[in-house]
């Protein structure tokens, strides 16, 4: 007679089964069945006994060709990641070096891919902190290799720096404030932390 069965979703250790056989598929592994997800009963006859094994597909991401070359031309113009200078392109270099995508980047990292798209352009000046902590966890490195000397600076404690700055002169804050043609308001909430400085008065500050 014909193999007649049923799959359930827990089944026990595969047993030889009498059944008929044409010979069509004599010792050929077929599919009898998914029992659900990625779970497949395979099905092979041999000498009249019917054998049934478990197969688990495993699923893996295939980069598109146009990602590959990418990823190829980047890592050929930074062959090392301390080339680099800006946070986009390290970013970038590192991802590339996983082979991972955009997408699994940005969920590790809890955010939107279309958020983390951004990190990736030029032209952004800051990035948080809590972030940049969670992708250099995810790529094993220390926070400090993805950022440049603006993010550098606000992860280090900006007001604990500009603070130190205004003591080494022996400045009070508004003498320091006068000094840097800012307000006296603004500088405090710096030093304090309550607000960030932006790159362009960062730059103008303190790097010119």
């Amino acid at each position: 007679g014909a193999l007649f069965a049923e799959c359930y979703s827990n089944i026990a250790a595969p047993k030889p089964v009498q059944v008929e056989n044409s010979g069509q598929n004599e010792g050929k592994w077929v599919i009898w069945c998914n029992i659900g997800g990625q779970v497949i009963v395979l099905l092979r006859h041999i000498s009249g006994t019917a054998e049934v094994k478990l197969l688990y597909v495993h699923s893996f991401p295939l980069f598109k060709p146009h990602f590959l070359a990418e990823a190829e031309k980047f890592n050929l113009r930074y062959p090392d990641p301390t080339q680099i200078e800006t946070v986009a392109d390290k970013l970038r270099w590192y991802r590339y070096s996983k082979g991972l995508l955009q997408r699994e980047v940005a969920d590790y990292a809890g955010i939107d891919r279309s958020t983390y798209i951004h990190y990736e352009e030029e032209g952004r000046d800051y990035y948080p902190s809590d972030k940049i902590r969670a992708i250099a966890d995810l790529y094993g490195i220390e926070v400090e290799q993805l950022l440049d000397e603006y993010n550098l600076f606000l992860y280090n404690d900006q007001g604990k720096q500009i603070q130190a700055e205004r003591k080494a002169l022996g400045l009070t804050l508004s003498q320091y404030a006068r000094q840097l043609s800012v307000d006296a308001g603004k500088l405090r909430k710096w030093e304090g932390n309550q607000i960030r400085i932006s790159k362009r008065i960062w730059e103008r500050l303190f790097r010119e």
